[in-house]
């Protein structure tokens, strides 16, 4: 097994992070790319394998859409692939397999689509046979889930010869992502109406545009929990816009708390130490994927904190609880369920001399404990994983002095 040692350090002169663009925006846009009518112009698309897993599926349209480990790519395709009348077997690695994608199935074969499953119900693989004859406009869909489920629904929309009307039952998780899609489809042309929890979207057709994505505020993350950690340091985060669509730039209020000051400029975003307030609770509903980020960077500050909002962890990459409850045991911190879906980050006391971290087959949990290279040598397994979303994260780490080392 390959293993990555990142040597202590705590201490950072001022440096540069040219960040790589958001795949969940590059993600919307290809799809959206691939519904439109005419030539768009997108630019700076995502580098993350999952970005060029769609790029490379929509470009060569084979019979079998393997998306590899790509959850929202398999998610988008599904709808993708029935909207527009095609033949698709959809599958993936055997962790894709036990995600669940019912819930959009059910979705789609409401409105007429011919979707059959090959193997457990509920799950990929699956066979899609596309979308016939729409045969309503109206339909409800669970909005505690996944996010992307919503979304996949709501950029065919405007194909469906009678528009949709999507109704948000129960607690909407992930909202930021929702309103994402939404303002992406506005950028392309769409107009829609939300009022309470139904969202509408008539028929009508994109209009070719040009697009460019923005950095990733999620990659953005790991950077911001390395200064939050550290002794003292600056760091620039190149391409970071105030007015965001992303979801995960709830990382600037968070940090905030954890002893990061923001101050955006026309180059992006700049960090710079200032003294931690402390985060007493924080909400993840609405941005999940910083949940591992911040609970790794309560556990070396010291902050006993209380997180709500991490339903739809269980159901990522890997299951992201249980994962992060084993990794922080390892240096003696705790995430504990204290009631129902309700969290307590309780930190380390004391510090081994090393630790090994597992990574699931989890991006985010390689790059999620990265900082706790502040306190102590880590070895990271599998330090690949980060290719998913960030092939370029440990070279980063290198421009900001951390030395690293491949162990076999």
């Amino acid at each position: 097994m390959q293993t990555l040692r990142l040597s202590q350090k705590s201490e950072f002169d001022f440096i540069r992070i040219p960040l790589p663009s958001s795949k969940s925006e590059s993600n919307r846009a290809l799809i959206i790319d691939a519904l439109t009518e005419g030539e768009n112009k997108l630019s700076n698309l995502a580098e993350a394998r999952d970005t060029q897993t769609m790029i490379r599926l929509l470009k060569t349209n084979p019979p079998v859409y393997d998306v590899l480990d790509a959850g929202t790519t398999m998610r988008f395709l599904t709808a993708y692939a029935a909207v527009t009348n095609q033949k698709k077997v959809m599958t993936g690695t055997a962790r894709m397999c036990q995600r669940p994608i019912g819930i959009l199935v059910d979705a789609l074969r409401s409105i007429g689509a011919e979707i059959h499953y090959l193997n457990s119900e509920g799950y990929p693989p699956l066979a899609v046979h596309g979308l016939p004859n729409q045969t309503t406009d109206k339909i409800k869909i669970r909005g505690d889930v996944s996010s992307q489920y919503i979304s996949a629904m709501l950029m065919i929309a405007p194909l469906l010869p009678m528009g949709l009307e999507l109704e948000l039952e129960g607690k909407v998780g992930s909202q930021t992502y929702i309103e994402m899609t939404l303002e992406l489809m506005a950028q392309f042309g769409i107009q829609y109406s939300w009022s309470n929890n139904k969202i509408k979207v008539e028929h009508q057709a994109y209009q070719p545009t040009q697009f460019a994505v923005e950095s990733d505020w999620s990659g953005a993350s790991y950077w911001f929990s390395l200064l939050a950690c550290s002794d003292s340091g600056e760091l620039l985060l190149e391409g970071l816009k105030e007015n965001s669509l992303q979801g995960d730039s709830a990382i600037v209020d968070i940090m905030e708390f954890l002893g990061v000051k923001s101050t955006f400029t026309q180059e992006g975003v700049l960090l710079q130490k200032q003294a931690v307030k402390g985060l007493k609770k924080w909400d993840f509903t609405h941005c999940p994927d910083l949940a591992q980020t911040v609970a790794v960077t309560c556990a070396i500050l010291g902050q006993d904190a209380i997180f709500t909002g991490l339903e739809s962890l269980r159901i990522k990459e890997t299951d992201r609880i249980y994962a992060l409850q084993q990794e922080l045991a390892k240096f003696n911190a705790e995430l504990k369920e204290i009631e129902p879906e309700v969290f307590q980050v309780i930190p380390s006391v004391t510090m081994p001399r090393s630790v090994q971290i597992h990574t699931y087959e989890d991006h985010r949990m390689a790059m999620a404990f990265m900082p706790l290279l502040t306190k102590t040598d880590v070895i990271m397994e599998d330090p690949e994983v980060v290719n998913k979303s960030y092939p370029s994260f440990w070279k980063h780490c290198e421009l900001t002095g951390i030395q690293l080392e491949n162990q076999d």
